[in-house]
């Protein structure tokens, strides 16, 4: 459009000379009040806190700023948060017919007066005072000041007030330009349905910038600040369409249009192109955005602004997501839930997914479901309860604890299924202990227990190490939810999100550094100053995340062996997260008791990333969709991880010393002494898989070794262990010599003889043990062990809820 020129306006950087309060008193003084003295008694008193007012703030006041999101690109727009719909531009960015049609409107006489124009006034009062009607006498520069400076005073109908609002019309127009301060009102006059300010009502009403706007859609806009819901061109179009023509007249009457664009425009129906704000000003990922918010305005977290702070305060908040990470997981939690959709019939189905750098703490990516809950922090949800049961993944904290209390994860652990444990629900056989699908495990080390996912063992080493120092374990290295220490908190019982999850196992993968989860990179006020800076050094003010040594880097590392098992080994349950380009992985999976949840937690050096799938509505059967037997999340995380570390060279975890390790042995849980090895040097007993027999009689053990009855009939090799003899008969689920895993030796190392007492262990590196109790050979002490794997009677109040699955 060509440039147009406002009548009377003169040069943009001109200001009009001071006129000062004793011409502002005067002037009421003539034209309201009467008494001279007291009136500027009067008027002064009203302005005395005004006289050192800095006008030069003016802009700042009641004009709350929209605060903008962006990825760690700085470049995708992720939100807008905004007290109200607002987006400031320049003179030149506003179409002259807004301009024209403002002064006419509004101030005919704007360019003229030096911030209240007297000939209005008394114009006003002459109109009001003959009863023809009602007449508006602010001009654009009070009613800037009315809206903005003293909008606490905006309801207040008095002379005071008035007053009060003359007085710093005048200062303004001392320090701004005509210009600036029309400028300035356009940016902030209310435009009806919480828009404010012209370039977002063009956007709102028409979706085109204010530039662009035609004579006619500039009327329609420049008519409705006299009444904003009124005039509201979506909810009284008639309104907005009678204003607009009078509005047109008033242009054409001060000389800024012709007739026949008059008469064009008027003739033109009223015809929205409308724009509606996104939701909560979210553009794309809800659930990271809000949880971003949530976190700047949480009142007991490291932040603490205020909501009218983060969201009008023109802030520039660059998080740590990084857009392709986020499709990718996307991507892969869809895939996998779609599939689990076709496969149960049900939608009812949904994924949670978090990828945390470890070095930083820094969250690259979130999946938070379908709903308004975000299954991936638990927001929304069950604030005393976040998250869902985790499954096995949970037991990384019981092998943590037990590496820490010096327990090799080559000490044997009795993992044989069904099992009755002592002073735990499962001491009762209603319902006894059993590993998924009951898998007989045997004897095994605690590493390979953990590689199979051994409920039975990892119950009992929980119960041997100490709940309480499990639970002591998970919280120092990040889980927030509750913990009810029970006996089946290590097969993860407990509600833990996947953000806590990715949180604490990315300590593993950083050398047992935890660093607190952060979605926050950067954040800029609306000045452009840096309040927030989460990349600076310790100690700086404007840091606010933290770091801490929640276990030493030889627990760490020794961790980490262990959990590479998991996708690596024989008994692996969780094959399917190799990556393809041969990133060396370390993992836990999970499933909670029915397959209500399945979690897949691992961790790479670059990345920590935990997944679960379930049903959020419900952890019962009944009322909940149950996944298909043997679903894994494991696929989920090759998927995504394959995508995300695409290009990425191989890294490895650091190396590190074992930590100490001491001889451990628990004879009440089956730990270590209890007829097994506990050095680090030993390697499993024999793995019997199939189900124990439930019987025992004297003489012959109550398992088969390697097909092989215990002991053939010699008394003695009772318990869960046979092996009265040596030589190639396999002792029952330790194995004799030559059985299974554990070669050598002479004779099984059975409980044979004393009960408690335990017998020599065969295998590598131990001495065979000829004697078992203190009786010689395989010759029973008097007594008959009783097999772990009968079942006693038992009260039936444990008879449901307590036998979790947990592959």
């Amino acid at each position: 459009m060509a440039s147009r020129s406002i009548k009377n306006r003169p040069s943009a950087k001109k200001k009009h000379p001071k006129i000062g309060l004793l011409t502002v008193v005067c002037v009421l003084a003539a034209v309201i009040l009467a008494g001279g003295v007291g009136v500027f008694a009067a008027c002064s008193s009203w302005i005395g806190d005004l006289t050192d007012y800095d006008v030069t703030k003016a802009e700042s006041f009641n004009t709350a700023m929209p605060s903008d999101m962006y990825a760690v690109d700085e470049a995708t727009q992720m939100a807008r948060f905004q007290l109200e719909n607002r987006d400031p531009v320049s003179l030149d960015q506003i179409s002259p017919y807004v301009l024209e049609g403002t002064v006419a409107t509004e101030d005919e006489r704007f360019y003229e007066h030096g911030g209240f124009d007297l000939w209005g006034i008394m114009r006003a009062a002459v109109v009001t005072l003959t009863g023809s009607g009602r007449e508006g006498a602010s001009t654009i520069t009070q009613q800037f000041v009315r809206n903005t400076i003293l909008a606490d005073e905006m309801t207040d109908i008095s002379i005071k007030r008035k007053v009060r609002e003359m007085y710093l019309s005048v200062k303004l127009e001392e320090v701004y330009s005509k210009d600036e301060i029309l400028r300035m009102y356009l940016n902030t006059i209310n435009y009806g349905n919480a828009t404010y300010g012209i370039q977002a009502a063009s956007q709102r009403y028409f979706s085109k910038n204010a530039t662009d706007l035609t004579l006619a859609e500039a009327a329609a806009l420049v008519g409705i600040p006299q009444s904003p819901s009124s005039n509201n061109p979506i909810a009284n179009p008639e309104n907005c369409l009678s204003r607009r023509n009078l509005v047109l007249d008033r242009m054409l009457s001060n000389g800024y249009i012709s007739q026949e664009e008059h008469d064009a425009a008027q003739s033109e129906e009223l015809v929205l192109d409308q724009t509606l704000p996104a939701e909560e000003g979210i553009y794309q990922y809800p659930h990271f955005v809000r949880y971003v918010r949530n976190l700047l305005t949480d009142p007991e977290g490291p932040y603490k602004y205020s909501l009218n702070e983060v969201s009008g305060g023109g802030w520039k908040i660059i998080t740590t997501l990084d857009p392709a990470m986020q499709e990718q997981a996307q991507a892969a939690v869809d895939e996998k839930v779609e599939g689990l959709h076709e496969a149960t019939r049900s939608d009812a189905l949904q994924g949670a997914l978090v990828s945390i750098e470890p070095s930083t703490g820094n969250i690259k990516a979130m999946v938070g479901g379908d709903s308004d809950v975000n299954l991936a922090t638990g927001e929304g949800g069950d604030p005393l309860k976040p998250g869902r049961p985790t499954g096995s993944s949970f037991k990384t904290f019981t092998l943590i604890a037990a590496l820490e209390a010096g327990i090799s994860p080559q000490t044997m652990l009795d993992c044989t299924s069904p099992a009755t444990i002592p002073n735990t629900p499962y001491g009762s056989t209603i319902p006894p202990l059993e590993n998924i699908d009951n898998r007989n495990y045997g004897t095994r080390s605690i590493a390979r227990a953990f590689e199979a996912s051994s409920n039975t063992g990892f119950v009992r080493l929980q119960m041997a190490v100490g709940i309480d120092k499990v639970a002591e374990v998970a919280k120092n290295m990040g889980v927030t939810s509750p913990l009810d220490q029970t006996a089946s908190m290590t097969l993860g019982s407990n509600n833990v999100t996947m953000l806590d999850m990715a949180s604490a196992y990315a300590a593993i993968a950083n050398e047992g550094v935890y660093n607190d989860p952060n979605p926050i990179l950067k954040v800029y006020d609306g000045d452009g100053t840096l309040i927030i800076d989460n990349t600076a050094e310790e100690g700086s003010d404007l840091k606010k995340t933290t770091s801490k040594q929640v276990i030493s880097p030889e627990v760490a590392h020794a961790a980490t062996e262990v959990m590479k098992t998991v996708v690596t080994g024989a008994d692996a349950t969780g094959p399917e997260a190799a990556l393809s380009s041969g990133q060396v992985v370390a993992a836990k999976t999970g499933t909670s008791e029915n397959y209500m949840d399945i979690t897949f937690c691992g961790i790479t050096p670059q990345l920590s990333t935990s997944i679960w799938l379930g049903d959020p509505s419900s952890s019962d059967p009944e009322v909940g969709v149950a996944l298909p037997n043997h679903t894994t999340a494991a696929d989920v995380f090759s998927s995504f991880m394959n995508e995300a570390l695409a290009g990425r060279p191989l890294e490895d975890f650091a190396d590190a010393a074992d930590p100490p390790y001491k001889t451990f042995s628990d004879s009440t849980y089956h730990v270590g002494g209890y007829g097994y090895s506990s050095s680090s040097s030993s390697s499993d007993s024999s793995d019997d898989k199939s189900k124990p027999s439930d019987s025992s009689s004297t003489g012959s053990g109550s398992s088969t070794g390697g097909g092989t009855t215990g002991g053939t009939d010699t008394p003695g090799g009772g318990g869960t262990t046979g092996g009265g003899t040596g030589g190639g008969t396999g002792g029952g689920e330790t194995g004799g010599g030559g059985t299974g895993d554990n070669p050598g030796g002479g004779t099984g190392g059975g409980e044979t003889g004393g009960g408690d007492n335990p017998g020599g262990s065969t295998g590598e590196g131990e001495t065979g043990g000829g004697t078992g109790g203190g009786t010689g050979g395989g010759t029973g002490g008097g007594t008959t062990p009783v097999s772990l794997a009968v079942r006693f009677a038992a009260p039936t109040i444990w008879s449901r809820g307590l036998e979790l699955f947990a592959a």
